[in-house]
């Protein structure tokens, strides 16, 4: 499927599923997940290449956190210095010990168990920060 056509599916899906969700005062963020299911290749099967929806994915990632970074000022941010570093250290360091605790119970692999925990303590970040930006308290 020629990837405009792609693009204008995702896009389209996402915006009806979030609406409706958002009535129901459910966030955006489930809803986006929520739509990449039903159009995803375990869904009804829309998207099939998610090479590249990972792309728009880190691009998307990219621009969130851009976005945020618009909203804070550098006088603020040292003011916070050191709730940002005890409390995000601390939470992306519980995030990567649990969450490759948990890998590592399922895959036994060390490797990968840490990775993946890595892989969580990001996405986690991002996703906090987008629920903070939705409700207006970044």
């Amino acid at each position: 499927m020629e990837f405009l056509i792609l693009l204008e599916i995702i896009f389209i899906v996402s915006a009806v599923v979030v609406f409706l969700l958002h009535k129901l005062k459910i966030p955006s963020l489930v809803g986006f997940l929520v739509a990449g299911v039903i159009i995803g290749p375990h869904g009804i099967g829309i998207v099939k290449d998610t090479h590249a929806v990972e792309l728009l994915a880190e691009i998307g990632v990219i621009l969130l956190l851009f976005t945020i970074g618009i909203e804070f000022s550098v006088a603020k941010l040292a003011r916070m210095k050191k709730a940002i570093i005890t409390g995000g250290g601390s939470q992306v360091f519980l995030t990567i010990a649990l969450s490759a605790a948990a890998a590592y119970l399922s895959t036994r692999n060390l490797n990968q168990s840490v990775f993946f925990g890595f892989l969580i303590a990001l996405s986690s970040t991002a996703i906090v920060l987008k629920m903070l930006a939705d409700k207006g308290e970044t």
